[in-house]
């Protein structure tokens, strides 16, 4: 197909598009020649047929928390408060908060799994949250397996990964997530080495 059987595919083919706006259209102009995949799959992860753009933004949100790095925070921040309800803001943003703490202190129980005296020390962390965000459970479990995907905790990932399953959600729809999860993160990784 060339160029301009394309363009008239794109008209004739409706396809669910989400605009890229000036906010996030600014990260990408910050990427580097050497980053230009990266440009393309953050383009592409934001608008995955496998989830619905409210999956999409808690994820983006608590993936961006997860890598901590400013700017790609507040810029996706604003992109998913037009897009999402404040209510899932609110759910994205405490998922990638409530990993941000999860994901460390389960990490060191996956790590030191062979001394078992560990798993039975109550985690004596407040996670109240986790019941009270005012998402939807199973968005905000979802946003929570994508942000664990970038610590790095196995228990994290299995238990959430488990949930979603559970309540409905496909091997296609958990993957379309990671895939989010490792696009914010590698574009997080190379503004910070700007």
């Amino acid at each position: 197909m060339d160029e301009r059987e394309r363009r008239i595919s794109d008209i004739l083919e409706p396809r669910r598009r989400i605009l890229i706006s000036m906010p996030i259209q600014s990260i990408l102009d910050q990427l580097p020649d050497y980053a230009r995949d990266l440009k393309v799959n953050l383009q592409n992860v934001l608008q995955q047929q496998e989830l619905t753009p409210q999956q999409t933004w808690m994820c983006a949100l608590a993936c961006a928390i997860a890598s901590r790095q400013t700017e790609l925070t507040r810029v996706i921040a604003e992109e998913a408060a037009a897009k999402v309800s404040p209510e899932a803001l609110q759910a994205g943003r405490t998922a990638g908060a409530l990993m941000g703490m999860n994901n460390v202190f389960y990490r060191f129980r996956h790590f030191i799994q062979a001394k078992p005296e560990y798993a039975q020390v109550p985690a004596r962390l407040r996670m109240q949250a986790i019941r009270s965000h005012g998402g939807d459970p199973v968005d905000f479990e979802l946003a929570c397996l994508a942000a664990s995907t970038i610590k790095g905790c196995e228990a994290c990932v299995v238990s959430h990964e488990q949930v979603v399953r559970d309540k409905g959600l496909n091997e296609n729809q958990v993957t379309a997530a990671v895939r989010i999860a490792a696009t914010v993160h590698a574009v997080a990784t190379v503004l910070d080495a700007l």
